[in-house]
């Protein structure tokens, strides 16, 4: 494998962190190394760290680099130390772990260290983990659209949100769509946000048919922006804010403010150009911090389609327990094709009965 370097010391915070093999080659691409990660994220200190501080975090870890095997490590391991704190979060199973909870930028530096390229924090905090006080929206670019395309619904959400007293910000997914987090109060459980989450997506795609869709399943999508509701449901998680993602050009999760949305592309965004953008312009989502606004708007607006439109729950993942007042869990190829058998089988069941 070659020389990967003596181990180092790196300072956040005050706090010493060791980085072993500091040379390893993280992204053969770019030539970024191990080193090269964790000065990233020492750049951007402050802003991963107002993204994770006390959530509950999952890690995606590379040990190898991107082009190595990796797993994604909810558990925090054996040997976290002593001064980074864990929450105990419940999976829809029923079952329980312990993850990190970040609370100071040494802790992004320690998870950096075990191969950590992207990191998935829970909308909750550790002192209210089945209540989110964050809604997100993924707005989900299917084949035939692109970012271009996720940014014009992102308009008409903000729109939207705006009508309701609202206010998110957005942000690249490092890929080709559009993350919207709205901070809410931490009222509601998992069930209500998701609902929030569905009543959104289907009043932006009753304003723009077109262009957007909450089809769960992908045959019914069409060239359309999925508002991925999903992605509210419990366990389920997104790439935070600054974030490398896996992908060989080394992008980032980039935070974005609304008057400069049209004007970028996600590739503007990489382990080499955000520390710049960072140093001049800060964190552009610090704010989100002041506010906390209440979901009960759009849980009347999810009312409204329950009784006025009788729309209800759309399917949860598969791995899901079943839920109370979800639909089948079948794709309605699927669906028609088991009907078609049924009607087949009965037919045949008649004519030997004859």
């Amino acid at each position: 494998m070659g020389k990967t370097g003596e181990a180092i010391e790196l300072d956040a915070g005050g706090r010493a962190v060791r980085l072993s093999s500091p040379d390893k080659i993280y992204f053969p691409e770019r030539g970024f190394t191990k080193a090269d990660v964790a000065r990233y994220y020492l750049a951007v200190g402050p802003g991963i760290l107002r993204a994770l501080r006390d959530r509950p975090t999952t890690l995606e870890r590379f040990p190898d680099g991107v082009e190595g095997e990796s797993f994604y490590q909810k558990r925090a391991p054996k040997n976290v130390p002593d001064w980074l704190p864990t929450a105990r979060i419940a999976f829809p199973s029923g079952r329980t772990a312990d993850e990190i909870r970040p609370t100071e930028e040494a802790a992004v530096l320690w998870a950096a260290n075990l191969g950590t390229l992207t990191f998935h924090p829970w909308a909750v905090r550790g002192g209210r983990p089945d209540h989110p006080d964050e809604l997100r929206i993924d707005l989900d670019p299917q084949p035939g659209t692109d970012f271009s395309d996720a940014v014009r619904v992102a308009h008409q959400l903000r729109a939207l949100l705006g009508e309701h007293g609202l206010r998110g910000w957005p942000k690249t997914s490092g890929g080709r769509g559009v993350h919207v987090f709205v901070p809410i109060e931490a009222r509601w459980d998992f069930t209500a946000v998701r609902r929030a989450a569905i009543a959104v997506g289907r009043e932006l795609e009753r304003r723009a048919p077109d262009e957007v869709t909450t089809a769960w399943w992908k045959e019914e999508r069409g060239e359309r922006i999925f508002v991925d509701f999903n992605q509210t449901a419990r366990d389920r998680t997104m790439a935070s804010a600054y974030s490398i993602r896996a992908r060989p050009h080394a992008p980032v999760s980039a935070p974005l403010r609304w008057e400069e949305i049209d004007d970028v592309r996600p590739e503007d965004f990489d382990l080499a150009t955000m520390p710049a953008r960072f140093a001049e312009l800060g964190d552009v989502h610090a704010d989100m911090e002041q506010h906390a606004f209440s979901l009960e708007p759009l849980l009347d607006m999810a009312e409204r389609d329950a009784h006025d439109r009788g729309l209800g729950d759309l399917p949860y993942p598969p791995d899901y327990p079943k839920m109370p007042g979800e639909p089948k869990r079948v794709a309605p190829s699927r669906a028609k094709h088991t009907k078609q058998e049924r009607a087949d089988e009965a037919a045949h069941e008649d004519e030997g009965a004859g």
